[in-house]
């Protein structure tokens, strides 16, 4: 009797979390957006380059009745073009505001005024979040919008440099995060944001268990508190052994990937990588420009990659900007005044 008892409550309490879920998902679902966009991604050298326009998928959640939204760093860092569809089918144009790579978290806002009222979410307390908590991830995944994935709380990791400065901090999960679902919004049982759906680690490019995303915190901090600059540049901090390959005459620069149209990094004039290589299993375009210093700052380490960064969110327009790249072997230093209009 005792353990039929332990059984049917056990039953009961299995499906109360079904249906609490099930009702969180309902009242949140409205605020949870796909987010579309289009860059262009040169190709090839010589006469052989092209210029091909590329598109990609994503996620993102409203977090104010202004229309900002939030998202991953890798879904629009380097976008032409962003336009969000909203669970009613309404697709209204965005901007990028505020992004931070090292994070990948970043702010979009609307460019127009959606028709039917913004439903907003509320961003937790990452701090208060376990190992052990269920959560759940509204998302994209290949373009499927509203998809639900539950699971719960595997790991807490962060990355700190010296000064203590989080550069980022995730949560790991067993929650499905696939393709589209970077920048979807994981919940507690409460319906609150505790986190920005990330990435996966993944032999096969396919979920496989493993997923993280970047703590509500971090994302607050860096987005709403500070309001990062958006450079619109993807790159990579280059050392050791590919420095060398690539004849950088330092221990390390950044490598530039690409750069977004009337981005700060635009601006600057950086020229973005066309050929595609990889290097111990991590995808690079070469060909563009290496950064090797901002305002005297050598770009060698995490340290002062994270001292440059913070020198230039303190940019004001009409600042001059100094920098040093090497550009098709030659090192080119450069002075710039830094326009209003890259500083959103």
């Amino acid at each position: 009797m005792k353990n039929t008892f332990l059984i049917v409550s056990l039953f009961l309490c299995l499906t109360g979390y079904g249906q609490n879920i099930g009702e969180l998902y309902e009242k949140s679902k409205e605020a949870v957006v796909l987010i579309k966009t289009s860059e262009s991604e040169v190709v090839g050298q010589g006469y052989q380059k092209l210029m091909l326009n590329v598109k990609g998928l994503g996620s993102g959640f409203v977090v104010s009745k202004e229309g900002e939204i939030m998202t991953a760093s890798h879904v629009v860092q380097t976008a032409q073009n962003i336009i969000v569809k909203f669970s009613d089918g309404e697709e209204v144009f965005a901007e990028v505001v505020s992004s931070y790579p090292p994070a990948d978290v970043a702010l979009i806002k609307l460019i127009s005024v959606k028709k039917t009222p913004l439903k907003v979410v509320k961003l937790s307390n990452s701090d208060n979040v376990k190992v052990g908590d269920q959560i759940f991830v509204i998302g994209a995944p290949f373009g499927l919008g509203n998809s639900l994935s539950v699971g719960y709380v595997g790991g807490k990791y962060s990355n700190e440099i010296k000064g203590g400065f989080v550069t980022s901090e995730v949560i790991q999960t067993d929650a499905a995060i696939n393709e589209g679902s970077s920048g979807a919004p994981m919940f507690n049982l409460k319906g609150e944001v505790v986190g920005i759906s990330s990435f996966i680690l993944s032999n096969s490019k396919g979920f496989q268990g493993l997923g993280f995303a970047t703590t509500s915190n971090v994302a607050k901090k860096i987005l709403l508190d500070e309001q990062s600059v958006w450079t619109g540049i993807e790159a990579h901090l280059i050392t050791g052994t590919l420095a060398r390959i690539l004849n950088i005459p330092q221990e390390g620069g950044v490598l530039v990937q690409k750069v977004a149209n009337f981005s700060l990094g635009d601006f600057m004039g950086l020229k973005g990588g066309f050929s595609r290589i990889y290097f111990e299993g991590v995808e690079l375009m070469v060909g563009g420009d290496i950064i090797l210093s901002v305002e005297n700052i050598r770009l060698t380490n995490q340290e002062n990659l994270h001292k440059a960064w913070q020198l230039i969110q303190n940019l004001k327009s009409g600042d001059i900007l100094q920098y040093t790249i090497l550009r098709n072997g030659s090192i080119i230093e450069i002075a710039k005044a830094i326009p209003k209009s890259t500083l959103k």
